[in-house]
């Protein structure tokens, strides 16, 4: 390795810890570490003779390199969970995976975590990245999501079978999660990923099963980590001794208070559910998905707004790999929305996407913070994220990306590069054609499907209430065609 000395001086050093930021303030680097920060004097603090680069970082900002431990590198932009799970075969995933990954790294997003994908294709993209075969950020990756029948991931009908291609692989069993967690670690992952119910209605995972897997990951040397929306699950995985948690939308104060206690960290991943209902038009998202969405993001505000005022600490995650949140475009856009949903300030988000993502890689104490003896993961910022979060994604803001101590070049049209999946469903025509609407100029009939939100929600409260009172007629609480 050549022995090279990086000296970034003049700027101002946001260092990821919170602290207030340092004008004027030098940081050297050898080789891959962090050696000084400060005033520097190079006749003196740099050997002479020694190979030196410069970057003037004047009316610039220093920081970490961010840390995205939610990101889906094989997803390639996809628009449906079909396009995902069954129509791109590995090959083609796992080339456009390392095409892909290199817009990540140019935005300034030096260290990511894939807690879950197809196959084994992120543990392939992190040993590319490691001998320079792929050009990328430090990465750790969990192999396919464990889940339930009830859980994410299972998305396909008992007669379809959840197929090899999918992201998800069905445990049903203590035995199944024991087995799959053995053969990933075999396979090499860093982390194990459950995924419990979609919207955090119900708890997928029973507690016990929870604390097995996470045994398991643990006595194995691996992270473990879980999709978790509702309260139940969140307090069953703190229990359990999860590393870090995704999501957290809807958290009871108890399970708050035991969340905030432990201090693992959570990735609410919420710039994916804010685009959902901020962009409905530009995406043309479905009323039906944008306004759930809406109503979900709404009680987000509320558990996130407690747990901050409750000392949750949280960490950044983007569920970047959809459609709607590319690659290499909004990955800072998160630490905004940490500060919308939390109320948290900028230097705590700035906080959370650099030191609190350090442990899903495994280096809590070499990443993360600008410090003397740390890895050299810098960004240089034109602007201050300090007063405006958004130069951290506005396009052009980064002018400087180290990491491991090497200054990164990215090819010109670096941000502008698309490389997607393609696919087109099996298409048959969307609408139904009738005599009338053919010949006639007929509307088409109405069916469940052009419901309006008011008409859905009638019917789905009325199911309820029969629900309700066909249970209290099981148990003899009233008598058949009596009131609750």
């Amino acid at each position: 390795m050549k022995d090279a000395w990086l000296l970034i001086e003049n700027g101002t050093v946001v260092d990821g810890d919170a602290n207030p930021p340092r004008p004027d303030c030098a940081v050297l680097v050898h080789n891959a570490r962090i050696v000084k920060m400060g005033v520097i004097d190079r006749e003196t603090d740099i050997p002479r003779g020694a190979d030196v680069t410069v970057i003037d970082a004047r009316g610039k900002t220093v920081m970490p390199g961010l840390i995205d431990i939610h990101c889906h590198m094989t997803y390639g932009l996809a628009r449906t969970e079909e396009e995902i799970s069954i129509y791109t075969p590995p090959e083609v995933r796992t080339l456009i995976a390392a095409t892909n990954i290199e817009k990540v790294l140019a935005a300034g997003v030096t260290s990511i975590s894939q807690p879950g994908g197809s196959y084994n294709i992120g543990v392939g993209l992190r040993e590319g990245i490691k001998r320079g075969i792929v050009h990328g950020p430090r990465m750790t990756s969990a192999g396919r999501y464990l889940t339930t029948s009830n859980g994410l991931t299972d998305w396909f009908p008992d007669a379809t079978g959840n197929p090899e291609s999918s992201t998800g692989r069905l445990t049903n069993t203590t035995d199944q999660m024991i087995d799959e967690i053995r053969r990933q670690a075999k396979a090499g992952v860093d982390l194990i990923k459950l995924a419990d119910s979609p919207f955090g209605d119900f708890q997928a995972f029973t507690n016990d099963e929870m604390k097995v897997c996470a045994d398991l990951a643990h006595q194995l040397n691996l992270k473990i980590t879980i999709h978790a929306r509702g309260s139940a699950e969140m307090n069953a995985a703190v229990n359990a001794g999860f590393d870090h948690i995704m999501h957290g939308n809807m958290m009871s104060d108890e399970t708050i208070a035991n969340l905030a206690k432990s201090q693992i960290p959570l990735a609410p991943t919420q710039v994916l559910m804010h685009h959902i209902v901020e962009f409905a038009d530009i995406l043309r998202v479905r009323p039906s998905i944008s306004e759930a969405t809406k109503r979900m993001n709404e009680a987000t505000m509320d558990s996130l707004h407690r747990a901050y005022a409750a000392g949750v600490k949280f960490a950044m995650g983007t569920d970047s790999g959809f459609a709607l949140v590319p690659y290499g475009q909004f990955h800072a856009r998160e630490l905004e929305m940490l500060m919308l949903y939390t109320g948290m300030s900028s230097l705590e988000a700035i906080q959370a996407g650099t030191k609190h993502g350090a442990n899903a890689m495994g280096l809590p104490d070499d990443l993360g913070v600008l410090a003397e003896g740390k890895l050299a993961d810098i960004i240089v910022v034109d602007g201050d994220p300090v007063t405006n979060i958004r130069v951290l994604y506005e396009p052009g803001r980064i002018t400087h990306v180290v990491l491991n101590g090497e200054i990164q070049t990215f090819p010109e049209d670096i941000r502008t590069r698309f490389v997607r999946n393609d696919y087109l469903p099996h298409e048959y025509g969307w609408e139904l054609l009738t005599y009338e609407r053919a010949f006639e100029g007929g509307e088409r009939p109405k069916t469940q499907l052009d419901w309006s939100h008011d008409m859905r929600s009638d019917v789905l409260n009325d199911l309820r209430k029969y629900e309700k009172k066909a249970a209290l007629v099981a148990t003899g609480m009233i008598e058949d065609g009596g009131t609750a």
